[in-house]
């Protein structure tokens, strides 16, 4: 059988009140909350998603992580082989079938995809930053461009990011499933989450964009159910409400483990000259403890801190299964209603210069603040209508126009929540195929295969 998995990033199961067709889904079928795998962010997710392994097995150990070979911290790599074990698109290949993996993470250079599509935007040696996408085979990401126009970047990431974004994907995958007809069909809408984190899940422009995703969800499910394929549909996390940010690095900072490198554009931290620091990663923050003899010290200091429920050392970490060699000496989990914030500087005169900006590779954490303007620029429209006319006239220009202000951002993730209504969902009409009535992130992989072997009918309606 042929499936198409959409990764509805941010759902839950109470949203489905505002996802009628998504509801009928489950309603025929089956959908219930997705126990999920610590930290439960994008690329931990869907690296367990896409092995059946733990975080301990695979290696992503979050959104990204300290390279200690490096003494830097990178964020949102894409190379499919930073993920360790066999991949459901590998297991599909040696099946005999095909793939086609639209916007779905560790999207470069994977063996056993015939057909994928992931951002790449374009970085000019004079600092100019374009929209771009990377695509295998290389001409379609071209191909789409010219039949859909330009892929909106400013909408996938960044103050503007909202619904262009899983609209265009949608009616990309549409496109690729018309013209090459894959067996298994991997897509990814990303615009949920944004508002869920910007305003909360629960606040009433949350709501629309759950019944936004319903529409393009709508759209695929339409289409694979032309091509007699089966339809899952769950999402990596689900999104709290989260009002609190937590500044691990300034108390670490202020404490002397942290330093920072001082430049003419602001303080850097410097890594491999820290006692310890922090990679925020929504509500997971992996520290990294250079001396084994700090660390009981620094476990105090973060025990000690409100909005930390909880420090792991190494051997703790395994009860989360995410003991591995890239994760930190320590890993903070974030209390209910809490997430960790990157900023590391103690003087706002010295912040480095990309704080302000969207930034998402030299910031060295998550910055959830990037999907605000700063509201206490009187005109904003008019200060990036200023900029752009800089840009386009060939001149440098810093789009400084993201606030400081980390309360500003009211839900986060990256905790295994205990209500289960603010899990993730997994939705399915081959209720058969489920062996119980809860699943575990780690049992999706077995599950897709499943149903690519199924010898079922797809159901009308």
């Amino acid at each position: 059988m042929k499936l198409c998995v959409i990764l509805a990033v941010g759902l839950r199961p109470k949203d489905l009140a505002h996802a009628p067709v998504l509801r009928g889904l489950g309603e025929h079928g089956f959908a219930a909350p997705l126990d999920t795998v610590f930290p439960a962010v994008t690329c931990t997710a869907q690296a367990s998603f896409l092995t059946g392994l733990p975080p301990s097995g695979h290696g992503a150990v979050g959104n990204g992580w300290y390279w200690r070979d490096l003494a830097q911290v990178m964020l949102w790599r894409q190379p499919n082989r930073i993920v360790r074990g066999e991949k459901l698109y590998e297991a599909a290949s040696a099946r005999g079938l095909t793939t086609a993996k639209m916007f779905w993470w560790w999207d470069m250079y994977a063996p056993g995809v015939d057909w994928s599509v992931t951002p790449r935007p374009e970085y000019h040696a004079d600092g100019l930053k374009k929209p771009g996408l990377y695509s295998e085979p290389q001409d379609l990401q071209r191909e789409l461009q010219d039949e859909l126009g330009p892929f909106p970047l400013f909408d996938f990431w960044g103050p503007r990011a909202g619904i262009r974004s899983s609209e265009w994907i949608a009616s990309s995958s549409l496109s690729v499933l018309r013209r090459s007809d894959p067996d298994l069909m991997l897509v990814y809408l990303p615009h949920l989450d944004y508002d869920h984190q910007r305003w909360g899940p629960d606040d009433p422009r949350s709501q629309q964009a759950v019944r936004d995703l319903d529409a393009q969800c709508a759209r695929l499910i339409e289409a694979a159910r032309e091509k007699d394929a089966h339809v899952v549909v769950l999402s990596e996390y689900g999104i709290e409400k989260a009002p609190q940010p937590v500044f691990v690095n300034r108390l670490l900072h202020e404490h002397g483990y942290l330093r920072v490198q001082e430049t003419s554009h602001g303080q850097l931290l410097d890594c491999g000259a820290c006692r310890a620091f922090a990679v925020a990663d929504h509500q997971c923050a992996h520290v990294y403890v250079r001396d084994a003899a700090d660390l009981e010290q620094v476990r105090s200091l973060l025990e000690k801190t409100p909005g930390v429920a909880r420090v792991l050392d190494r051997s703790q970490q395994s009860e989360l299964h995410i003991d591995h060699e890239r994760s930190g000496e320590l890993v903070c989990v974030a209390e209910p209603g809490c997430w960790f914030a990157y900023h590391y500087w103690l003087d706002e005169a010295r912040r480095p210069d990309f704080a302000t900006t969207v930034d998402i590779h030299r910031k060295p954490g998550y910055d959830p603040a990037e999907l605000f303007v700063d509201p206490k620029i009187r005109f904003p429209m008019l200060k990036v209508a200023k900029t752009l006319a800089r840009k386009k006239l060939g001149f440098r220009y810093l789009m400084d126009v993201i606030p400081l202000d980390a309360t500003l951002v009211k839900g986060s993730h990256g905790h295994i929540p205990q209500n289960p209504e603010d899990c993730p969902v997994f939705i399915t009409r081959q209720s058969h195929l489920l062996e119980q009535d809860t699943l575990q992130a780690t049992g999706v992989f077995h599950l897709m295969l499943a149903h690519l072997q199924a010898n079922v009918p797809v159901a009308a309606g």
